[in-house]
């Protein structure tokens, strides 16, 4: 076929094509209404990044360059003189030779870092509305700021719970909705703060995890579960409006306990408490069965580092778990009790005065309403600005932003208390920025010693993908866990 043949044909089919679309009538509008589709696409050229990145532990700790090796390791002098030899010195001779305290100390480097990636069809449609290359990375980095600030606050890769102590039921006739002379099965599972953050009653509680990375390997670890206890049963009494109450004994180091109820051998997740008790008045809602969690201890993570309060509960520092069912107790002056018996051991002990004490919404909230209603004052404050002629506003409640620690050689230094986004509810923590002692040969209470601080790798492109990752390579050392100190336990009541 000739050129001339081929172009003529073509402008034939056009032809065609043409007259045969606009023989197609056009669409009648009376008028111009919202239905005819004329309006403006308010987009607007940039992504709101609407999420929270709290992180005050991780700013205020400070981060140091750290050493080679697998670990950082110090020997710290915990005590003088611990035999109390007399100062006394008889005429002409030589005093008794004093008795040294010594600790070996350490804490493991662990790589922490999260992955994230932008496909090529994302970027070009990205064109003129955000550069999504640079906001992967940026919140690749924010995600790794925020997953960091739980570890250093309650990371756990050395303690493990061990085995959770068996229920103790009471059947009670009212309060609930369980049916008549049935038999309840119980089983509990301690957690650990990671854990706890990792559970709900949908999806079911983390013990054996198997995760698989970016790069197509497996790591397996603890995702924050003790191995769970034996059941307990009780049967229901008569009526419809039955309930059970379940105590556990008190595990060390856990910070929320995962609840499965049901027939035997049947029990499912039902409630997840931060307090060693549940009442139990319905049947539980949840589908991970007790049975489904394996024999074994998953509580600790090998993969990250021992924060605070897994360091203070571990090595020594003040530790205080409630009994089941017991909240925070007003002593009539103003003050709560535990607070003050931390306060006093701290001065007893080491001659100690924590900065700060963390807490979360509902110990903060406690603690305000019990130092206003107990003994304290009734506060309301009256603004009135006399420069203008608005009418005068008065502005109601009030919060306790700090604590007055008698025990101090000034004779009383306020406390800070700080409201932390990753505290679980019942705990609360006493933290110390400084060291107690002048001349301690310690510039830094506690430290994040990294051998590698915050990088970014951009991976070499196999795919149609743009790959990243964030990481860190760091331990956290806390040189005096004496300082801190941690209560747990703490119902709300």
């Amino acid at each position: 076929m000739s050129m001339y043949q081929t172009s003529k044909e073509t402008l034939a089919r056009m032809n065609e094509a043409l007259h045969s679309a606009l023989a197609t009538p056009l669409k009648k509008a009376d008028g111009i209404t919202t239905g005819s589709g004329l309006k403006n696409y308010d987009l607007q050229p940039a992504a709101r990044l609407m999420y929270p990145v709290l992180a005050p532990l991780r700013n205020s700790t400070p981060r140091v360059k750290g050493g080679g090796g697998d670990a950082t390791h110090w020997k710290a002098i915990t005590g003088v003189n611990i035999d109390s030899v007399s100062m006394g010195v008889s005429e002409g001779q030589r005093s008794g030779v004093i008795s040294i305290e010594t600790k070996d100390a350490f804490a493991l480097y662990k790589t922490l870092g999260l992955e994230n990636f932008v496909t090529d069809e994302a970027v070009l449609q990205g064109e003129g509305f955000d550069n999504l290359r640079a906001i992967c990375t940026k919140n690749l980095l924010e995600a790794v700021i925020i997953g960091e600030e739980k570890v250093l606050l309650g990371g756990n890769c050395s303690m493990k719970l061990g085995k959770t102590k068996t229920p103790t039921l009471a059947a009670k006739t009212t309060g609930g909705t369980l049916s008549a002379s049935t038999k309840i099965s119980v089983v509990c599972a301690a957690l650990t703060f990671e854990g706890y953050h990792a559970a709900n009653v949908a999806s079911g509680v983390k013990a054996k995890v198997t995760r698989e990375n970016a790069d197509g390997s497996k790591d397996v670890y603890g995702g924050g579960a003790a191995q769970k206890s034996d059941a307990a049963n009780v049967t229901t009494g008569a009526g419809t409006t039955n309930s059970i109450t379940a105590v556990v004994a008190p595990t060390k180091g856990a910070f929320a306990y995962a609840w499965f109820w049901g027939a035997e051998n049947a029990e499912k997740l039902g409630a997840i408490t931060t307090t060693s008790s549940v009442t139990i008045t319905a049947n539980a809602e949840g589908t991970q069965q007790a049975k489904d969690l394996p024999a074994e201890d998953w509580s600790a993570n090998d993969l990250v580092i021992d924060g605070y309060l897994t360091q203070v509960v571990k090595n020594g520092g003040y530790f205080k778990t409630l009994p089941a069912g017991m909240g925070l107790t007003a002593d009539k002056a103003a003050g709560i009790a535990e607070i003050d018996d931390a306060f006093r051991w701290f001065w007893d002990n080491y001659k100690a005065s924590p900065d700060e004490i963390y807490v979360s919404a509902q110990e903060l909230q406690s603690i305000t309403k019990k130092v206003l209603e107990n003994g304290g004052s009734n506060l309301i404050r009256f603004n009135f600005d006399a420069s203008t002629t608005q009418a005068a506003t008065l502005s109601a409640g009030t919060a306790v932003g700090s604590y007055l620690n008698k025990y101090t050689m000034s004779g009383g230094t306020l406390v800070r208390i700080v409201l932390h986004p990753n505290m679980p509810a019942g705990t609360i923590m006493f933290r110390s920025t400084t060291m107690p002692y002048p001349v301690s040969n310690v510039a830094n209470i506690a430290e994040v010693r990294c051998q590698q601080d915050y990088f970014q790798t951009e991976w070499p492109r196999k795919t149609r993908k743009y790959e990243y990752g964030v990481y860190a390579t760091e331990a956290f050392a806390l040189y005096a866990p004496f300082a801190f100190g941690v209560i747990t336990n703490i119902a709300d009541v």
